[in-house]
């Protein structure tokens, strides 16, 4: 089949691999007809991970099943599902306690498993033709028929959910105000959720125009930090007060304020300044143990300068880790069948898989408006 695979930094190609074939009595074979590209592809697509040539990319997946082990028993060929990024067991403690993300079962020695990522577990990615899927009772979430909400539904498979998983974790309420850092895929799924939680006032820090833009068509209040300190603006804008929340959908290669050089440390700094006394931060924003690609040796080993200080001083509590997509994709995908949320409206680009290469390049530069690509493998180039 074809598939989407890493050569080298900043190189991936299309290339045959080998068709996944039913392992285990409880996978099924999946045949993509959706398969996004994350922002967190691009850590490794850049070599700022320890992924080797030949990892097969892709955790946003969504298609058909086509063939099922002989232990499956909730699904059957022809139906449609989208797949968490996360794989998971569902019966080790964490999985019972919903903290899918965190198994401790389908990667042994680390927690937590994903497709096509490094040191996720043993998981082929499905940027590709056909996908396996482990323990599918648990992992498939099935959808209705057709092609209806396609580009809606494969993102219930990471960053919708994602978004909501950070204000989950900053405990975003009705009538609050709150500040999220970034304005890509994650950040805008992450602002989109604390309005649909109810959100009074949602702030959008970003400094790309076309991102900012999409903040402010939601409904959010677009911050451009390269025109000032951020939370100095929004303290302006919150009555000296700072905000009730705040999301970091940035993470470890957040920008310095001249977008000049990275600085891994200011965004959380900027949630402690921005957030007010007693608030809470959510952090789904992806922090690493170790990055080749640092800026200072304490960075290379994930050791950040975070005003701590500040933070225990203001009162404010955190919460960070990636998402446990099982604990909300249900609902969002409900929410989306019912017109009660459209989080398409991040999709820039639709491509066959082919494409990827360019789409790749082109998403890692954030150039012509790329924001976030679907690859349909079935499309014609």
């Amino acid at each position: 089949m074809k598939a989407v695979v890493y050569e080298k930094p900043f190189t991936v190609a299309v290339r045959d691999v080998d068709d996944p074939r039913i392992e285990h009595p409880n996978d099924v074979i999946v045949r993509v007809t959706s398969s996004a590209i994350c922002g967190s592809d691009l850590h490794m697509y850049e070599g700022r991970t320890a992924a080797s040539p030949g990892i097969v990319f892709g955790h946003e997946n969504l298609g058909i099943v086509e063939e099922t082990g002989s232990g499956v028993t909730s699904l059957s060929k022809g139906d449609r599902v989208v797949m968490p990024f996360n794989v998971a067991c569902g019966f080790c403690k964490n999985c019972l306690a919903g903290n899918t993300g965190f198994c401790l079962t389908v990667n042994p020695g680390f927690a937590g498993g994903a497709y096509g990522y490094v040191a996720m577990g043993p998981y082929t990615g499905g940027q590709a033709e056909r996908l396996r899927v482990p323990y599918a009772d648990f992992n498939c979430l099935k959808l209705p028929g057709g092609d209806e909400f396609e580009t809606d539904f494969v993102l219930l498979a990471d960053i919708f959910p994602t978004g909501y998983h950070g204000c989950e974790l900053a405990q975003v309420s009705p009538g609050e105000s709150v500040v999220v850092y970034g304005a890509g895929p994650v950040g805008l799924m992450a602002a989109y959720s604390a309005l649909l939680r109810g959100a009074a006032k949602v702030f959008v820090v970003d400094r790309v125009p076309e991102r900012l833009a999409k903040a402010e068509q939601i409904g959010a209040i677009p911050i451009d930090f390269t025109k000032g300190d951020p939370a100095e603006q929004i303290t302006d804008q919150t009555g000296g007060e700072g905000t009730d929340k705040g999301v970091d959908a940035v993470g470890y290669q957040a920008q310095s304020r001249d977008a000049s050089h990275e600085e891994p440390a200011i965004v959380l700094n900027a949630l402690v300044d921005t957030v007010r006394p007693t608030g809470m931060l959510g952090v789904p924003g992806l922090y690493v143990p170790s990055d080749p690609g640092g800026p200072d040796e304490h960075a290379k080993q994930g050791q950040l300068l975070v005003s701590i200080g500040r933070m225990f001083e203001k009162g404010q509590r955190v919460g960070t880790g990636q998402c446990n997509v099982k604990r909300y994709n249900r609902q969002l995908r409900d929410m989306i069948i019912a017109r009660r949320a459209t989080p398409s409206f991040v999709v820039s680009h639709e491509l066959p898989l082919d494409q990827a290469p360019l789409a790749y390049e082109k998403f890692d530069q954030r150039i012509e408006g790329y924001t976030k690509v679907v690859l349909h493998p079935a499309l014609a180039a």
